[in-house]
């Protein structure tokens, strides 16, 4: 055969032979990453496989993400910088910690690396959870930062990742690292550096843009090193941090570290979900325990995922056609919710539970209910179907989309209080003052005229709201008023600068010690 005919067979040959698998062993809604990195990482380290007509077919299982990750470096290092060997000392120390964190990686890690590659980012930047999360999908912070990336609420919605009461993008594995990086590479052409980007992700840009201004007003360098002065501990700890691990990373030998092998092929693939379906059953059809699956799809938020044309499941490729084949065979009711909107001003959940044939502590676990809480008007919770064909109905992407949870406190509305007619007082003037009407306080004061005499006791039924106020002390009142004003006026002064991200030395110890 002539050459130029062996390679054109050679190009042909894995396209039809990929094709051919595809159709054999995938669903319809089953949506396969490529494996373009096998034949790179073969020829890499056997060049002369170039002349093999089934080359595209030969993976040297030698091969890792991590080999993968040190390739692609592309941040300049951070040198004779302290923070670094401090923050070198702390992860090397603790090789238990970095143990989890590397477990709980090598789910995600394939797919960030393959999104960098697909952008030309460097590849440090898939560490980066590492920093913020310790690569936990479902860590939240005390700033409401959520997900490996750590997305506060509004940066999360300033990149399209959807939050409501059905899901939090923000946690979703795909969804968040699409934002992240969008918002990397975004950081990055607004500074031309990367350690800059990183500390705007960390700080927010605005903070960077403000510290480089007071560089440029004092004749100073705008490198990360010299603007780190200007920068809160957390800010100038976050790059040597990622420095760190990537020394780690780099060389795990020296520092005596043994990283577990991340094979070099995706950990999970995406299947469609274009109707409701309950977490437990999706788990169950795929034979996967309830915890990994947690793990590849924590965005959700309730018992059930709701389907749209969006909707996308992870699953390992194996537990992802064993789902396919599951589900073929499954002949009952996918989800068993649906969504009711309340009417009523103050529901209670009993009443609730009552309506619909279940418990209250069903109706609340599933809607992550406190107790002695009520529900008010215009909350979506989500509630068993029952037989009535509206109640059998998916929810719709509407509802998910709008759907609100708004909850008041399980008590009385009104509470009786004693009145001591003063001087002056009229039924009128009490009435106003307590807001009520003056036949309001004839019967519960069996009053039969409106004249009060000084010192005179009255039980008067008050909102509790009002009440509370009402039985303060005037006095008292003035002093807790002045008080918290201090309060406030010494709080903001302390306040730090509000952060796009949440990263800081306590929030990784903090995960480390778990």
């Amino acid at each position: 055969m002539h050459p130029t005919d062996l390679k054109k067979l050679r190009r042909a040959l894995p396209a039809a032979f990929l094709l051919g698998l595809s159709g054999a062993a995938v669903a319809s809604d089953l949506s396969l990453p490529p494996y373009n990195w096998a034949q790179d990482a073969a020829l890499q380290d056997s060049p002369n496989l170039a002349d093999d007509p089934l080359s595209e077919f030969v993976v040297n299982s030698d091969v890792d993400v991590w080999a993968r990750v040190r390739k692609g470096f592309g941040i300049p290092d951070l040198v004779d910088n302290p923070l670094v060997n401090n923050q070198t000392t702390w992860y090397t120390s603790r090789p238990e910690y970095i143990g989890r964190t590397t477990k709980r990686a090598s789910m995600y890690l394939y797919h960030v690396v393959e999104e960098l590659e697909k952008r030309g980012m460097p590849t440090e930047l898939a560490l980066l959870p590492f920093i913020e999360s310790a690569f936990n999908p479902q860590a939240y912070s005390s700033a409401k930062a959520a997900g490996m990336w750590q997305f506060i609420p509004s940066t999360g919605r300033d990149f399209n990742l959807k939050q409501n009461l059905f899901k939090d993008e923000r946690r979703s594995v795909i969804a968040s690292t699409d934002a992240a990086l969008t918002y990397l590479q975004k950081l990055y052409d607004m500074f031309g550096d990367w350690q800059l980007a990183l500390a705007a992700y960390n700080w927010g840009e605005g903070s960077v843009q403000r510290a480089i201004r007071k560089a440029e007003a004092a004749g100073r360098p705008t490198d990360f090193s010299s603007l780190s002065v200007y920068m809160p501990v957390e800010t100038r700890n976050y790059v040597p941090k990622l420095q760190a691990v990537k020394n780690i990373i780099a060389s795990p030998e020296v520092y005596g570290i043994a990283l577990p092998k991340v094979d070099n092929q995706p950990y999970f693939v995406a299947v469609s979900k274009t109707r409701d379906i309950d977490v437990k059953l999706a788990a169950q059809l795929a034979e996967l325990p309830m915890d990994e699956f947690k793990a590849l799809n924590p965005q959700f938020n309730r018992p059930v995922i709701t389907g749209s044309t969006n909707t996308q499941i992870l699953l390992p490729q194996s537990n992802a056609e064993k789902f396919k084949a599951n589900l073929a065979k499954w002949s009952h009711s996918l989800s068993s919710w649906t969504a009711h909107k309340i009417i009523g001003a103050r529901t209670r959940i009993e009443t609730i539970a009552a309506k619909f044939h279940t418990t209250p502590q069903v109706i609340r676990e599933a809607n992550n209910i406190p107790p002695k809480m009520l529900l008010k008007a215009g909350s979506t919770i989500l509630v068993p179907r029952s037989g009535d064909s509206t109640a059998q109905q998916d929810i719709t992407p509407e509802q998910a989309d709008t759907a609100t949870l708004a909850m008041t406190p399980d008590v009385p509305e009104t509470r009786r209080v004693s009145v001591t007619a003063r001087k002056h007082d009229t039924l009128k003037s009490i009435a106003n003052r307590y807001r009520v009407t003056i036949s309001q306080l004839r019967s519960w004061n069996n009053l039969r005229h409106d004249k009060l005499a000084s010192g005179q006791k009255l039980q008067v039924h008050v909102p509790n709201r009002i009440a509370s106020k009402s039985n303060t002390p005037r006095k008292n009142r003035r002093q807790a008023s002045a008080s918290a004003k201090r309060k406030m006026v010494a709080t903001a002064s302390k306040r730090p600068a509000k952060k796009t991200a949440l990263a800081s030395s306590h929030f990784v110890q903090k995960v480390a010690s778990k």
